[in-house]
């Protein structure tokens, strides 16, 4: 499979500190210039947040599918909340900081939204429970989400028409869903796991929005699901390679199936006054590709580098620091000098 990025590319996962959408722009276009992400900017607030910001892209093209802020989180509603408004707002500045500084960009920039089964496990319906307990609304939240990515999608491609758009669909809660270990708002009970047949059509709507569109899924958790994932025709996958609880049996055959791979290969939190060198960034990505023997370019052409998880926790310098950190990394995967 031919991959939108070049050999050794580099990208955030997506959120960034502050809450400044030029700030985070200009980071972007100077950090990891060949590979531009939209920015998500949670300390904001409410509506900045991961399932906040999603919220707005659903209501920006539904305005009975919108969300507000209650004791536990997240309520839906079909009214136009205060939380909403800021929501789409903020998506505009990041959309229209991002073209500002990336003018005449040609290759690849990814956008994000979260997946249905972690928008379900987080997100109550009107009457008090979770989206996850009512199987037509699971179905119609997947719905909405393919059509928000769909518009939002046009969106970037309008204003960045040279580009190659990516589409990242964030799933941190999907493990829990398929485990049933998601409890009631009550706390009382648990929700029966979701059988991955089900999981993967959601997810299937979304990734299939925009015909053309680079499209895969983020999973940061321990022991991400990847077999699922590669099931819903995901032509990537991200997950943090530094947790030790890859299925490397199912990342191999995914990988030679020519499913791209963002390989999470250091924290930012942990970028300090030391520099960790290029093959140390490397390392874990490396080291997957040596048990599994696919060392070679061929296969090194399918990975992206990336921090573990998103920036929002890091301070700017940071964040300046893991960027500049997974550029450097990828010069390992092209056999350029490294340097420790």
């Amino acid at each position: 499979m031919s991959f939108p990025w070049e050999l050794g590319a580099a990208t955030g996962v997506g959120s960034l500190p502050g809450d400044h959408a030029r700030n985070a722009a200009r980071l972007i276009v100077s950090g990891v210039p060949d590979f531009l992400h939209v920015a998500e900017l949670p300390n904001r607030g409410p509506g900045g947040d991961l399932i906040g910001r999603t919220g707005g892209l659903l209501h920006a093209v539904g305005a009975d599918f919108g969300l507000e802020t209650s004791a536990d989180g997240w309520r839906l509603t079909d009214g136009t909340s205060r939380v909403m408004k800021r929501s789409i707002s903020w998506i505009g500045e990041d959309l229209d900081a991002i073209e500002e500084f990336g003018q005449d960009y040609e290759g690849p920039i990814k956008t994000q939204i979260v997946g249905p089964w972690t928008m379900a496990a987080s997100v109550e319906l009107a009457g008090g429970e979770r989206i996850l307990r009512d199987v037509g609304a699971c179905r119609e939240l997947a719905g909405a989400l393919a059509e928000a990515a769909r518009v939002h999608i046009e969106d970037l491609q309008r204003r960045f028409p040279k580009a190659t758009v990516v589409l990242q669909v964030d799933e941190p809660g999907l493990n829990a869903v398929l485990d049933g270990t998601i409890g009631s708002v009550s706390g009382l009970s648990r929700f029966s796991p979701v059988d991955p047949p089900i999981v993967q059509d959601a997810l299937r709507q979304i990734l299939t929005a925009v015909p053309g569109v680079f499209s895969g899924v983020h999973c940061c958790a321990a022991k991400p699901p990847i077999r699922v994932l590669a099931d819903s025709d995901a032509q990537f996958i991200s997950i943090d390679l530094t947790l030790g609880r890859i299925d490397e049996d199912a990342m191999g055959e995914a990988w030679e199936q020519g499913i791209g791979l963002f390989a999470g290969c250091f924290s930012a939190l942990a970028m300090g006054e030391r520099r960790l060198g290029d093959s140390d960034a490397s390392a874990p990505l490396r080291t997957l590709a040596h048990h599994l023997g696919l060392e070679n370019p061929e296969h090194m052409a399918a990975v992206v580098i990336t921090p573990t998880c998103g920036c929002a926790g890091a301070n700017w310098m940071q964040a300046r620091a893991a960027y500049d950190t997974a550029v450097r990394a990828g010069r390992v995967l092209r056999n350029e000098d490294s340097h420790e």
